[in-house]
């Protein structure tokens, strides 16, 4: 529930119903914290060259540009979060995304930039607008 702010609702109405319809805290924390997840570079590479194909942690250096053990470190991260999965085969282990929520949040993010740098109307669907 949100805070109070001693202020008079302009539409007493939207506001009850965005209060009843506002997630529940702890999905909002886990939302923000996939989020935050994703806003370093080193690990959106790292995301992105696994919403494409299953690697290893030394093929994940190479894409990305960073050093075996920092990519390690980033999977740990990523895992941790259950944004990424691994598997073992012999003595090596591959990472793929967790499942393909993850791909998904990539794709819309691209539409997303696209459109902006591009200056591009919205997508054909609206999930849910008030405008509307």
């Amino acid at each position: 529930m949100a805070k109070e702010t001693g202020r008079s609702p302009i539409d007493a109405e939207a506001v009850v119903a965005a209060q009843q319809q506002a997630l529940p805290e702890t999905n909002l924390l886990l939302i923000v914290e996939t989020f935050q997840a994703l806003a370093d570079p080193t690990r959106a590479r790292i995301l992105y060259a696994l919403t494409r194909q299953t690697l290893c942690v030394r093929d994940l250096a190479i894409v990305v540009g960073v050093s075996e053990s920092g990519v390690s470190h980033h999977l740990r991260f990523l895992r941790d979060r259950r944004l990424v999965k691994s598997r073992r085969d012999g003595t090596t282990i591959y990472y793929s995304v967790d499942d393909q929520h993850v791909a998904a949040l990539f794709q819309e993010a691209n539409y997303h930039v696209d459109h902006v740098r591009r200056g591009l109307p919205d997508h054909p669907y609206v999930i849910h607008s008030h405008e509307d």
